[in-house]
């Protein structure tokens, strides 16, 4: 049976209570931020005839209005704190036990990465023992693996959501005014009063401020006046922060600015965050009447079925086509970005790009499907589920901030930051660590 006969099968099986909408913007996010870095990432062939690493919103600054559309991570966050909401709700009416749950959505998420990490370190190793420059080998590896760091960050937005819960139930959308006046402080103290390190603090304020707003959407707290004043307050904010404030428009980095608004987040993503908000959910029941057509949903089922996998591997496609481009002698490449004929030539790359990625899905889907959650005799100890969620966290973060390839060493490939993520899953208890280690 084939992938969309699966996909329809489970489709007409779908509760009658089931939020669709949820599913469908959980994969629109996805697709949007794969088309956002197909988009931005213009490498080309300049003058010297060397490869240059282009950056489209550095080449084309009135291209950084287009992230207002394309940098969708706030809906997938607040699509996490509906999801989270409903399954943590679920989890306490039956007495169920956090271990469980945290360490079952762990290795929904994490199972996945571990073959695209595997696959990159080998490359490093292989390219580098084959004399390949090692800041040739670092770029590409990086390129292809910075995608993780939202898994680091996710993770840990997720790990807090009894408590998240508990606040909301207790404060309502008072929470997300204080996680709100927690990114303004933050900023303050980061950009008026230059206190180093203290925007770190943003990746939790204005990401579990938009999760809170996901638990008010599952509990139907915002109206359609409601999501409508929301996105009218939140454009207004994300106006007055850029074009009248300190931050810049692009809401992604762009090479050489002196800020940027989400490595870590600022107040100006969450103006951004908001706005979104509004908007989607305003849509809600035009997008909940699209998702009746059977076609439409099963096409959202499908997309959702292997939603990780294309995320964590359509990097590695790009990479893919860009070195087969160069091999056949730079064909394509000589095209400056941002010319009539660079974005003509747009629709012929995005297909290559599909036609790399279709086999990439194939091979490694099964990772993401049919590998439900390990079966326990016992809840993982709290202490070792924290350890093992960190080290997680850790391995990711540190692959996305400085690789896994190495420009020092025999092997060039920075072993203990592929080993952390396996060595935390183990800990939970999945993953080939952990089947190894049990025989």
């Amino acid at each position: 049976m084939g992938l969309w006969s699966k996909a329809r099968s489970l489709a007409e099986q779908t509760p009658p209570e089931r939020n669709r909408y949820v599913d469908f913007l959980r994969a629109l996010s996805i697709m949007a931020v794969v088309v956002g870095h197909w988009l931005v990432a213009a490498p080309y062939i300049g003058s010297d005839g060397e490869v240059v690493g282009g950056h489209l919103l550095g080449i084309l600054p009135w291209s950084q209005w287009l992230t207002w559309l394309f940098q969708v991570m706030p809906i997938f966050f607040l699509v996490g704190g509906y999801s989270n909401g409903v399954s943590w709700a679920s989890t306490r009416a039956k007495n169920g036990h956090y271990s469980d749950w945290f360490a079952s959505r762990i290795q929904r998420l994490i199972n996945p990465v571990f073959p695209v990490l595997l696959v990159w370190a080998g490359f490093a190793l292989v390219a580098t023992q084959l004399g390949m420059a090692r800041e040739t080998v670092k770029m590409a590896v990086h390129l292809a693996l910075v995608p993780v760091w939202f898994l680091a960050v996710y993770l840990l937005v997720t790990a807090l959501a009894p408590l998240t819960w508990k606040l909301w139930e207790r404060l309502g959308f008072a929470s997300v005014a204080l996680l709100v006046a927690g990114a303004v402080l933050v900023d303050w103290l980061t950009y008026a009063q230059g206190v180093p390190y203290i925007k770190y603090l943003n990746f939790l304020f204005v990401w579990v401020g938009i999760h809170q707003l996901g638990y008010g959407w599952q509990q139907g707290r915002i109206s359609r006046a409601g999501a409508l004043a929301l996105f009218a307050l939140g454009l207004a904010a994300l106006v007055l922060l850029t074009v009248y404030g300190l931050y810049p428009i692009a809401m992604i980095g762009v090479p050489g600015a002196e800020i940027t608004n989400s490595m870590p987040p600022t107040l100006a993503l969450l103006a951004l965050g908001v706005t979104q908000t509004g908007l989607v959910l305003a849509l809600e029941p035009w997008g909940r009447k699209l998702l009746d057509n059977l076609s439409f949903w099963t096409a959202t089922v499908l997309m959702n079925g292997m939603i990780m996998t294309v995320y964590l591997w359509h990097l590695t496609a790009f990479v893919l086509v860009m070195v087969a481009a160069w091999a056949a002698g730079g064909v394509g490449l000589s095209v400056m970005p941002g010319t009539a004929e660079w974005w003509w030539s747009r629709p012929v790359w995005f297909a290559l790009y599909i036609a790399a990625l279709l086999p990439l899905i194939a091979m490694f889907i099964r990772h993401e499907r049919g590998m439900g959650p390990a079966k326990r005799e016992a809840p993982v100890p709290r202490l070792r589920l924290v350890i093992g969620m960190i080290a997680i966290c850790l391995g990711l973060a540190m692959t996305a901030a400085i690789s896994i390839a190495s420009p020092e060493g025999v092997t060039g490939v920075r072993l203990w930051v592929v080993a952390l993520p396996f060595i935390g899953a183990a800990l939970v208890g999945f993953g080939p660590v952990y089947r190894w280690v049990r025989g």
